[in-house]
């Protein structure tokens, strides 16, 4: 029987927050489903889990109904099927097959005839056996390529579209507050402006393949205290606002993203799956969003297991609808039978379930889902997910990524380095190319007779490749974790018979202790693991010049390799998990066929008792005469060497802007060595004095400019005033008129400041009270004045938040 409500006779839906208005389809579809066909449209089931469990207190959280046949699951429809080709390692194209013809079943043999909405991870590729790799997102940080990340989300998202996917579960957009928490490896870095320029990027390039984005994860996932995975969140309103938020509105607005995934975690004492502020009143009232809100696995169960804010699965998903969540994943839960019975018994008003039903129907429209020919075409007979243009594309954005730490002159390798040591427990392992998110460390570590099903070099393989003159000599020495130091001695005497050792260490990926890093493995120190630092010492001491490689997926506190060891490396090169042809990407640049180009996007920590840092302090965040504590990082945000120098000259700003305008600038800058390379232009800026306390720097805008040896080229930014916007004292988003400082620079602790504040100021982002200054590499021009002009402005979305950028 069909439920009575219908598109004449809701009740007072103007009272129901963000209610869409239903297309003449939809509206009709609603009218005639009952109440369990609702439902069914707000719930996922997750295919191929076979009682595996991949989450801790998984069976808890999703026991409902686990135990039935497809058959019975979908009988009132459904709304997604959960990972399809990602759950194990199955044949593309046999699955592909099954998914053609269980798409078929659910239209003939359900009442209404409405496919499923298939969704998978992608944040390194479609998580798919046999299907490309891509470097972890904060290599898409440190490459400072939107053009790129946009051309791997749209190659992403045709490899998804070509096998019947229609939802993709990336970008992360939280913002690094702690680089002690696990799940660092999934993002993208520490500036919102950098999270948010790249992350939309992403969106737009996997949209344009007709798969639907889900921004993860909203919101203040990553501020947990210490780091610790779904620890409470501290965070006031002004840096939920100001830092957490402006990511995800870029996504929003200037991507058009269709779907957005809650947070897990609990701001001041309340989950986001039950804030309705937050997932209605600011995500949908505020930012515009009209897409589709899913629910991180077993979010809604958390209301009741995890928050103890629910009594029952009941009170859980009445609490998770109103907030605004529309659909429960992976699998039908709190939202089948308990929420039914809540609405049947007059707990909750049935126009909430509408409001998620519209939703959900209006996405299918979009997808074509409702269309008559959907899935009546052929299934893919053969699909290649891993293509010569797939790996080019790796290859590419992985050289873009590296980041170069320190050289003595080492690197590139000279010819004459004929006997290599290639030393240390990354070195010939696929993994540790990885990210946590990968195929092979999130599904193939549960199955360990699998092969990868795609051709991966290790980094020995490649450096063989690369130099197939050399001899390289390969000794593990040690491994990522344990205190065994009997490969140590091994390690040294490669290293004593070499011309140059490369000592790979860092991380494993993985999930849930399975690894080092990824969602689960926090840490409470930032120390290179086991006895990886022992080993790089004894391989120094030998007084062969050593390159060290850090793969990992965090950055680690490597002072004694790069300041103060009494035996540090002859260089040190940072890799975040560069993906299939990373391997191949870090053999270019150690053998100089690439330059290296990529920039820290976050800061290199001095140590675990500094966090949590971000280069975005007041002063008093930095370091200062009241206290003994120096939370200064060893390297800062935007920084990275190359094998050529750059300079910067001619910079020019607007003398003054309107609050709700836009000023210029501009500098040239010029390739001064003799390689060609690419620089990352930053340009900074800073509040001289604001009604609240404020950063002192904060990155407006960038642009990677490739150079020839002796090219000078200018780069011209169109900045709006609102890049200096933020929340004031009534947590309005403000423009204010005064003076701003504006320079460009190679990261965000270079600087050239004015004359008058040369003796006292520590540079840029250190308190101008302390004397103590060090010197790193990297051009900067001198901080000009730009007045902003006119009364208080207050933000709306009208006004631009992207920095617009041209070289010439």
């Amino acid at each position: 029987m069909a439920s009575d409500t219908s598109l004449e006779t809701f009740p007072s839906t103007e009272e129901i927050p963000a209610f869409p208005i239903a297309s003449e389809r939809v509206g009709a579809l609603l009218a005639r489903m009952t109440l369990e066909e609702k439902a069914a449209q707000l719930v996922g089931y997750w295919l191929d889990q076979g009682g595996e469990v991949v989450a801790p207190l998984q069976n808890e959280m999703a026991a409902a109904g686990r135990h039935d046949t497809l058959a019975d699951v979908t009988r009132n429809g459904i709304g997604h099927y959960t990972r399809v080709y990602g759950t194990r390692p199955v044949e593309p194209a046999e699955r592909a097959a099954w998914l053609w013809a269980e798409q078929r079943r659910l239209k003939r043999e359900t009442r209404l005839g409405i496919p499923a909405l298939v969704h998978e991870e992608c944040l390194t590729g479609l998580a798919a056996w046999k299907a490309a790799t891509f470097p972890t997102p904060l290599a898409w940080g440190a490459s400072f390529d939107q053009e790129l990340v946009a051309e791997m989300g749209a190659l992403i998202g045709d490899s998804m579209r070509r096998l019947g996917v229609h939802q993709g579960l990336a970008p992360v957009l939280d913002v690094v507050r702690d680089p002690r928490w696990g799940r660092v490896d999934e993002c993208i870095g520490e500036d919102p402006y950098l999270v948010g320029t790249i992350g939309t990027a992403y969106v737009r390039g996997l949209q344009s393949a007709g798969v639907h984005a889900t921004l993860k994860h909203f919101l203040g996932y990553s501020g947990s205290r210490a780091g610790r995975n779904h620890a409470p969140v501290s965070a006031g309103p002004r840096e939920v606002a100001d830092v957490f938020l402006p990511p995800f509105e870029m996504a929003i607005r200037d991507g058009g993203v269709r779907s957005v995934m809650n947070s897990y975690a609990e701001i001041d004492g309340v989950p986001v799956a039950s804030n309705p502020e937050l997932l209605t009143g600011v995500l949908r009232e505020r930012l515009g969003f009209d897409g589709v809100v899913v629910a991180d696995y077993f979010a809604v169960a958390f209301l009741e297991v995890m928050h103890a804010v629910a009594a029952d699965r009941g009170e859980a998903a009445e609490l998770a609808l109103r907030a605004g969540i529309d659909v429960e994943l992976p699998s039908g839960d709190a939202f089948a039978a308990p929420l039914i019975d809540r609405i049947r018994a007059g707990a909750l008003d049935e126009a909430y379930l509408d409001r998620a039903v519209i939703r959900v129907l209006a996405q299918k429209e979009q997808l074509g889902l409702l269309e008559a020919d959907a899935f009546e075409d052929e299934p893919p007979s053969a699909v290649d997910l891993d293509t010569p243009q797939h790996r080019d594309l790796a290859r590419r954005l992985a050289a873009a990524s590296l980041v170069l730490l320190s050289n003595d002159g080492t690197l590139p390798l000279a010819g004459t380095a004929r006997r290599i040591a290639l030393i240390g427990p990354n070195a010939d392992r696929t993994e540790a190319l990885q990210g946590c998110y990968s195929f092979a460390n999130h599904v193939l570590a549960h199955h360990p007779d699998h092969e990868l099903g795609i051709e991966i070099p290790t980094v020995r393989e490649a450096l063989a490749a690369a130099l197939p003159a050399a001899q390289i000599v390969h000794v593990r020495g040690a491994e990522v974790e344990g205190d065994d130091r009997t490969g140590l001695a091994e390690a040294e005497r490669a290293a004593a018979a070499a011309d140059v050792a490369v000592v790979v260490v860092g991380d494993q990926a993985g999930l849930f202790g399975r690894g080092t890093v990824g969602e689960g493995n926090d840490v409470e120190s930032l120390d290179l693991l086991g006895v990886q630092r022992d080993l790089v010492e004894r391989v120094v001491a030998t007084g062969t010049p050593v390159v060290m490689v850090v793969l990992s997926g965090r950055p680690y506190a490597i002072d004694w390799a790069l300041d103060v060891g009494p035996a540090r490396p002859a260089a040190v090169l940072q890799a975040f998990f560069p993906g299939e042809e990373g391997g191949a990407a870090i053999a270019d640049v150690l053998t100089g066929a690439t330059t290296p180009s990529g920039r820290l996007p976050l800061s290199l920590p001095r140590s675990s008792g500094a966090q949590p840092y971000s280069y975005l302090h007041p002063i008093l965040g930095g370091p200062s005469d009241v206290t003994s504590a120096d939370p200064s990082p060893l390297r800062p945000f935007g920084f990275g060497l190359s094998y050529t120098t750059f300079a910067y000259d001619a910079f020019e700003v607007s003398d003054v802007a309107p609050t709700s305008g836009a000023f210029a600038a501009s500098v040239v800058v010029a390739n001064t060595g003799a390689r060609r390379g690419a620089e990352v232009v930053q340009l900074y800026g800073r509040d001289v004095v604001a009604s609240v306390t404020r950063p002192v720097a904060q990155l407006l805008g960038y642009a990677r400019v490739e150079l020839d040896p002796g090219e000078r080229r200018t780069v011209r930014f169109e900045v709006p005033s609102a890049r200096f916007a933020f929340s004031d004292r009534g947590l309005t988003r403000v423009v204010e008129p005064g003076e701003v400082r504006v320079w460009a620079a190679a990261h965000a602790e270079a600087s050239a400041p004015a004359p008058e504040i040369a003796g006292i100021t520590g540079g840029a982002i250190t308190n101008e009270r302390a004397a103590r200054r060090r010197i790193l590499p990297g051009a900067a021009t001198p901080a000009l004045p730009v007045v902003l002009t006119g009364d208080v402005h207050a933000v709306t979305a009208a006004d631009a938040r992207v920095v617009e950028v041209s070289i010439a």
